[in-house]
């Protein structure tokens, strides 16, 4: 059992972030019998995949989706498959914005070139 600050820490990230991922229905700890917030393996696993799915560029609905997919259907295949379809989606979002700088960093390349060879010029002309 791990409770929010233990998570908080493991991750990186404030137990304000942990508290709106539950209120989401990210994910759905157990309550001591104080009220305390206490996070099984399956939570912990969760909060990883939420971190992980972020870091992708994955919409929090989108990882709500994937995650509770696996409740669903116990097998996992409901899950994975779904992965698959966003992954190959953001797979294609990532390989258009790669080709747009690859375009940016030629013109910029290219404007460099110009541009030392006019102030090249103009350090010859002055000499």
């Amino acid at each position: 059992m791990f409770t929010i600050s233990d998570l908080a820490e493991e991750f990186g990230v404030t137990t304000r972030t942990i508290r709106y991922y539950e209120e989401l229905g990210l994910l759905n700890p157990r309550r001591s019998e104080g009220g305390r917030r206490l996070y099984t393996g399956r939570e912990y696993t969760q909060l990883k995949l939420v971190l992980r799915g972020k870091r992708f560029g994955f919409s929090l609905d989108e990882i709500k989706e994937m995650v509770l997919l696996f409740d669903e259907d116990r097998t996992g295949e409901k899950q994975l498959k779904r992965t698959i379809e966003y992954g190959n989606e953001k797979l294609a979002e990532v390989n258009e914005r790669i080709a747009e700088l690859v375009e940016i960093r030629v013109e910029i390349e290219k404007l460099l070139a110009d541009f030392n060879g006019k102030l090249e010029g103009i350090q010859r002309e002055v000499k």
